[in-house]
């Protein structure tokens, strides 16, 4: 048994406010959602990963998150904090630091991060998906023995280089080049919105060579010419560091270069990996928000009688456990396409695109439920709506994911 499922165990489930700081879930957690007993299709193994997350999340995330949004401030210490409890590059081998566990209980690790917040969930998925993804896929052997225990101890934080100033939705006219000096690469270029990138120990960072093709290599902070600047004035995932990455005339090693790939291939397979873990991840904020809502509803009394006996709050409730159950029904369904290796790059796409406007909707329509309550930190929809604006927009825009899945019905690319 790996350490994850013996860290952290039970939780009260009691669920209230001291004074103005939320230390604790407003809701029970046994209230949270499982209406068509998806937990009979998991294995005693997820269950437990699972909740030892969950008690992690109301212990370490909960009593902090409120302040640190406000305050546009990471929490600290919490990547050390993920990797003591295994959330840092699940799926990776043992022998390279990880929990060596299957692809359902990474979606469910991060379903329980982002019911914390949205910016914890980024933080690890992150490290995990596009940071040691591309190293234990594509990394040669000294590359894989060098980062990957570090980074799934939270030791080193890491962060991804694909996105540019000019080019989002389209990474094939990246900017960013590096040439052939002999003993080293000189890379230039630079990369924006860089979730962990101000305080990032490593990035893995793609760029064209002279030949036109997309390579990775890695960079680590120190090397000369590399700055990673701070994007400051966020209205979403406050809590977390976002940045870009610059080069000016760095020199890149020649054995920091990942070896087993060579295109876009490359990067979008990361990608793939990431919406996977986003598809996961947002059901947890739409739970978070439902079971609020739930328990708020019961509680809150107008014309003499509570709130949630009225048609309009029951419509809008049933409506949003309806679509967290089709949501949980839908990863869990594309988790077992994963594990068999056999989940395409569009199934992703649809689920990600999905569940992600799924959540956004739920954390609109139930901040309304509560009214001028629910723009108070107390509560937790307004932070996840704004987190959600950015959910739906990176890894793949919400028009781009509609747009992959009609590629895949139709055969037509209608990118441009």
């Amino acid at each position: 048994m790996n350490y994850l499922l013996t860290i952290y165990f039970g939780n009260s489930g009691k669920a209230l406010f001291l004074g103005k700081t939320k230390i604790m879930s407003y809701y029970p957690l046994t209230s949270i959602p499982d209406y068509y007993s998806i937990d009979a299709l998991l294995t005693e193994e997820h269950k437990l990963i699972r909740d030892s997350v969950r008690s992690w999340v109301e212990s370490f995330v909960m009593p902090k998150i409120d302040e640190a949004a406000q305050n546009h401030t990471d929490i600290p210490g919490l990547m050390k904090e993920l990797g003591n409890i295994g959330a840092l590059g699940p799926y990776i081998p043992e022998e390279y630091g990880g929990p060596g566990l299957d692809q359902i209980s990474y979606g469910l690790i991060m379903q329980e991060l982002e019911r914390g917040d949205s910016a914890v969930r980024s933080a690890a998925s992150v490290q995990s998906s596009l940071v040691m993804f591309p190293i234990f896929e594509y990394g040669s052997e000294e590359q894989k023995r060098k980062y990957l225990p570090k980074l799934a101890s939270g030791d080193i934080i890491g962060c991804f280089g694909l996105t540019e100033p000019n080019h989002g939705s389209d990474p094939s006219s990246m900017e960013s080049k590096f040439t052939d000096q002999g003993d080293h690469y000189l890379l230039n270029g630079a990369k924006m919105w860089i979730t962990n990138s101000p305080v990032a120990d490593i990035a893995v960072v793609w760029a064209k060579g002279e030949d036109g093709k997309v390579r990775g290599m890695i960079l680590e902070r120190g090397m000369e010419g590399f700055t990673t600047p701070t994007t400051h004035n966020k209205w979403s995932l406050r809590a977390s560091k976002t940045g870009e990455l610059v080069f000016n005339n760095v020199k890149v090693p020649k054995e920091n270069l990942l070896p087993n790939v060579e295109g876009l291939k490359g990067p979008l397979s990361c990608l793939n990996s990431a919406r996977y873990g986003i598809s996961w991840g947002v059901i947890g904020a739409a739970m978070d928000c439902y079971c609020t809502a739930v328990q708020y509803t019961k509680e809150r009394k107008q014309f003499g009688k509570p709130i949630a006996s009225f048609q309009l709050q029951q419509k809008k409730l049933a409506e949003f456990l309806t679509e967290i159950t089709k949501a949980q029904l839908l990863c869990l369904q594309l988790g077992n396409l994963k594990n068999a290796h056999k989940a395409s790059p569009a199934q992703i796409s649809m689920a990600k695109r999905n569940n992600v406007k799924m959540a956004i909707d739920i954390a609109r329509e139930s901040r309304q439920m509560l009214g001028g309550m629910g723009i108070m930190g107390e509560f937790p929809m307004m932070r996840h709506a704004a987190n959600l604006e950015s959910v739906i927009t990176y890894e793949g825009t919400h028009d781009i994911h509609l747009l992959i899945t009609g590629m895949d019905i139709t055969g037509i690319n209608a990118f441009g």
